[in-house]
């Protein structure tokens, strides 16, 4: 088996745990609890798994149905701003029952269709084609930040794994792409990341004598990149100028600029 197959494999198994783990919380709500709002704004728990059967689907096309893939392109063109959250509202109609074994199925098609891809080619996207790993490693970040919208939504805690690996990766090649959204210039230079895993072990990024830094919980860095907490109500530290502002602004989702959370405090 070649490094590459290797990691595929260990990201597809990564999100199917995951996929199982939010499965297994959303699979025995009743209305009232399917039908609650999330902290996103205009989305119930419903319209969460929603998207996530969607994505799942719409990413399978892509690896597979040119003609399919091409007609979400082009819906997605006619409304590019508004086209996510309509997709959302539309699959969330379905009935429950119906909705959870789409998701079901899909996920497990979408593994089969990444393990299939032939090595080397890359899988159209709305954003820059991706490898088959990179677009598993993207799902996987789908999956875990909306999970955490769905469980916020229940007043549940849910501790974290070390799969999250995958959406600390991600976070940290994103640096760039968080200002490039927000219109401004990335720092020439990298910055270094030191971030604790749940599981205690230390991950880092970067080069060791960087100047900016960001330190600190590697599940608190997730929360940051997916903005699912406001930097202010994260155990993180940013050493220097360049790394306090980029925390401002952590993006590793695709699409326009994201609002975020709200800080301590706010109403809500």
């Amino acid at each position: 088996m070649t490094d590459k197959r290797a990691a595929l494999e260990q990201v597809l198994d990564d999100l199917a745990a995951e996929s199982e783990a939010l499965d297994a919380i959303v699979s025995d709500l009743d209305d009232d609890q399917w039908h609650l709002p999330t902290p996103a704004e205009g989305w119930t728990i419903a319209h969460q798994v929603a998207h996530l059967a969607w994505t799942d689907h719409v990413a399978a096309l892509a690896a597979t149905d040119k003609e399919g893939w091409d007609a979400a392109v082009l819906e997605a063109m006619a409304d590019p701003t508004g086209f996510v959250d309509a997709c959302a509202e539309e699959w969330a109609e379905r009935p429950r029952a119906e909705l959870l074994e789409t998701w079901r199925t899909g996920r497990a098609r979408l593994r089969e269709v990444l393990l299939a891809h032939p090595e080397g080619e890359k899988v159209p996207w709305f954003g820059p084609p991706m490898s088959p790993t990179s677009m598993g490693s993207a799902r996987f970040m789908e999956t875990w930040a909306h999970g955490r919208d769905v469980v916020d939504a229940l007043g549940i805690l849910v501790g974290p794994t070390d799969r999250i690996r995958h959406v600390v990766h991600i976070g940290t090649r994103t640096r760039d792409f968080a200002y490039t959204v927000h219109g401004r210039t990335p720092p020439a230079e990298p910055f270094r990341f030191e971030l604790v895993a749940p599981s205690g072990e230390v991950w880092t990024h970067g080069p060791e004598d960087a100047a900016q830094r960001v330190i600190g919980s590697a599940h608190d860095f997730c929360l940051l990149v997916t903005q699912r907490r406001h930097p202010e109500m994260l155990d993180l530290v940013a050493d220097g100028e360049d790394a306090a502002e980029w925390m401002t602004i952590a993006q590793a989702f695709a699409g326009p600029a994201g609002s975020g959370r709200p800080g301590p405090g706010a109403d809500r």
